[in-house]
């Protein structure tokens, strides 16, 4: 369990980085934010494994705070 956590929060991070260095014009519509969450959840599907949550939900809760909407 604590493995599956560490992986989930490695993720993020690199998420939230990766995120964080796109254009800001990416980053202020619904739509690009949900395309960069299902690219993300697919490229980092093996930190999900075990989640109960959908990935692509995740970690557009992760994102939205961040949004420039």
């Amino acid at each position: 369990m604590h493995d599956v956590r560490e992986k989930q929060r490695e993720a993020r991070r690199k998420i939230i980085r990766q995120w964080a260095k796109l254009p800001k014009d990416k980053r202020q519509s619904m739509e690009g934010i949900s395309e960069f969450a299902r690219t993300a959840a697919q490229q980092n599907e093996k930190a999900f494994l075990r989640s109960h949550r959908d990935p692509h939900e995740k970690i557009m809760g992760w994102l939205l705070p961040r949004a420039h909407l």
